[in-house]
């Protein structure tokens, strides 16, 4: 059975940090790139960070380039987002998802970004 749950969101200040974790099991964790998406209150899904299976390839969006550091441990199945200088428009439900076509989704982890 697929599963990918994420943890470590909550409220941060502006210009706080954040880490994000998603925890895999049921799939061959380490031969799939794996996605962070965002979804703001009332907009659609926002794609985030992406990370090769090797973990030797990420790419960003352009809103996170910069202060977002995505990463993962293969030996413990777990994918990471180290998020830095916040804002509020970072507020959002952040979920994990595998694959180049998001074939599984996690439950999502709520960060706000506010004072």
């Amino acid at each position: 059975q697929v599963q990918l749950v994420e943890s470590g969101g909550g409220l941060v200040q502006p210009g706080g940090s954040q880490r994000l974790s998603c925890a895999a099991s049921g799939f061959t964790f380490s031969s799939y790139w794996m996605n962070w998406v965002r979804q703001a209150p009332g907009k659609g899904l926002e794609w985030v960070s992406v990370i090769s299976g090797g973990g030797g390839t990420t790419i960003y969006a352009d809103s996170v380039k910069g202060r977002f550091t995505i990463s993962r441990d293969n030996a413990k199945n777990t994918l990471y987002l180290q998020m830095n200088s916040l804002k509020p428009e970072d507020t959002a439900v952040y979920y994990c998802a595998a694959g180049n076509l998001y074939d599984y989704w996690g439950q999502g982890t709520q960060v706000t970004v506010s004072s």
